[in-house]
């Protein structure tokens, strides 16, 4: 596949996956684990608390933690080089600071429950069941969070790519 026919098939993966499964962080991080098969099952493990803003608690924005580790994956510092004579850490933090910006550009905020209003009007606890209904009615499952996380793969890529880090056949 080239790298649009790449982009294309895990953005529909995580669109799909959001919508089945639910859980953004770990629907970033299977469209890539499922595509490239470059990411861990130990890795996708790791996502799983991530989901709905950590823990569904409406913190930090589950597809760009998810995003976060699927660029870690690609360019992080290794345990047998924590003292990073490489700078890997350094080089990462800039990838990441590239994708938090284009979240703050689209969405306004890297906050689930601000990125929640923005998309469906209001904030929801997930943790709720009446609440979590609610969420559902909007959408949440729908097409609003699926959009979050096809578009947080997209970015991801782009922002790879331009590194030379994912490149198609």
């Amino acid at each position: 596949m080239n790298l649009s026919e790449l982009i294309d098939k895990m953005q529909e993966l995580a669109y799909q996956y959001e919508r089945q499964y639910g859980g953004c962080s770990q629907c970033v991080v299977g469209a890539y684990k499922t595509v490239l098969g470059t990411i861990s099952n130990d890795v996708f493990k790791a996502a799983t608390g991530l989901a709905g803003g950590i823990g569904l608690t409406g913190s930090a924005c589950g597809a760009l933690t998810g995003g976060v580790m699927v660029i870690s994956t690609f360019i992080g510092r290794d345990f047998d080089n924590f003292a990073d004579p490489g700078g890997e850490r350094r080089k990462t933090f800039r990838l990441v600071a590239k994708l938090v910006d284009r979240f703050k550009g689209e969405y306004g905020s890297t906050i689930c429950r601000d990125i929640q209003t923005k998309l469906m009007g209001r904030p929801f606890d997930l943790r709720d069941k009446e609440d979590y209904k609610e969420f559902l009615a909007a959408g949440g499952h729908e097409d609003k969070c699926p959009s979050v996380c096809a578009n947080t793969v997209k970015w991801v890529a782009e922002i790879l790519a331009d590194e030379g880090l994912l490149k198609g056949d």
